[in-house]
Parts: C-alpha cells; structure tokens; sequence
C-alpha cells in the first residue's frame, strides 16, 4: 500500500499540468476534469509499467494525450488536422525577428492566449508542451507519439503562425478571438 501511496503522491503533484493541457486540449473545463480524472484512473490501474527515475510528468501527460485522442477518434474520427492554409509554409524560411522575440516584445497574454487557441491542433499541442508545459523534445515526442523531428517541425511552423497572427493583429488592428479554453500561458 506505501507503494501506491508515494506514486499517486507524486503522480498528484503534477495535477496542475495536467488539467491546463486537458483543456488545451478539450476547451472545456468539465470535459477536461473527466480527461483528467480518467487519466488518473489509468495510470494509478498501469503504475508497475512506469519506470522509476523517469520523467512521471512526461508519462502522464503522454496517458493524458492518447486518452484524448482515442475519446475523439470514437466520437468524429482523426483529431490532428496537420494541413496548414499554406501548402508551402514548410518550405519557406522565417523572415524578421524570431517568434519567440516578436511575442515577448509587443504581445499581450490575452493576445497569444487567442493567438495560440486558434492555431491548428497539431501545432498548438507541440508548441504548449514546449513553451507552457517546457518539455524536451525526446518527451513531447512520447506524449505525441511521433518523431522528434516531426515535433520540432510543429513547434517551428506553429511558432511562425503565431507569430504571424500576432503581426497581423497588430498591424491591422484585427482582433484575434478570444480562447474558449480559459487557461493562461505559463507566467500571465
């Protein structure tokens, strides 16, 4: 039983993660209390197959994903919509300053916040993992369970569209639509 306890202990600190990537992912705050709680359930139900000295945020989060994705699978079909409006934005280069500078520098948190929600899922996932959540590459790979390079790609295009929303928001007065999933970036 002490075993059980210190693992769901330490399984329980990472609950804060876990709920704001859930409603990342559901953008809705009792769909992801229930992708949470089922998370939990499964990983409490799979701990001997977590191994010790490894990163738990990274495996629960990874549990938290594929139950995701498999509750939409079962109820529309394929989640990850990878098409961008642009067939050629993977091959052409990032002008001007860097996402990262151009976003630290002019953007408010409710601006990247609307910013990020409207960005295809694919990108959005890899790009909150990385800057929210500051997963390595090797573990957004797991959670996503795709290459690493295919998660460095998404965190690259995804971080050249926000940026570009960014830009144009600004430029053109546009406003980006507010997120429905009511969750700040990491540090607003």
């Amino acid at each position: 039983m002490a075993r059980f306890s210190a693992f769901s202990d330490e399984a329980l600190a990472h609950l804060d993660a876990l709920y704001s990537t859930a409603r990342r992912l559901t953008r809705d705050p009792s769909e992801a209390e229930d992708l949470v709680h089922d998370t939990y359930v499964k990983a409490l139900r799979s701990q001997r197959r977590f191994r010790p000295g490894t990163n738990l945020r990274a495996w629960l989060l990874a549990i938290l994903h594929n139950t995701f994705l498999n509750d939409v699978r079962r109820r529309k079909g394929s989640p990850v919509d990878d098409r961008v409006a642009d067939p050629d934005a993977d091959r052409q280069p990032a002008t001007g300053p860097t996402p990262e500078d151009a976003l630290v520098a002019q953007a408010t948190a409710d601006e990247v916040d609307a910013a990020l929600a409207a960005l295809p899922a694919a990108y959005r996932e890899a790009v909150w993992l990385r800057d929210a959540q500051e997963l390595t590459y090797a573990e957004i790979a797991e959670v996503l369970g795709v290459p690493a390079g295919t998660v460095m790609s998404r965190i690259a295009r995804g971080r050249r569209l926000l940026h570009e929303r960014l830009t144009a928001a600004r430029a053109g007065g546009a406003a980006i639509p507010a997120p429905d999933s009511g969750v700040k970036a990491k540090g607003t």
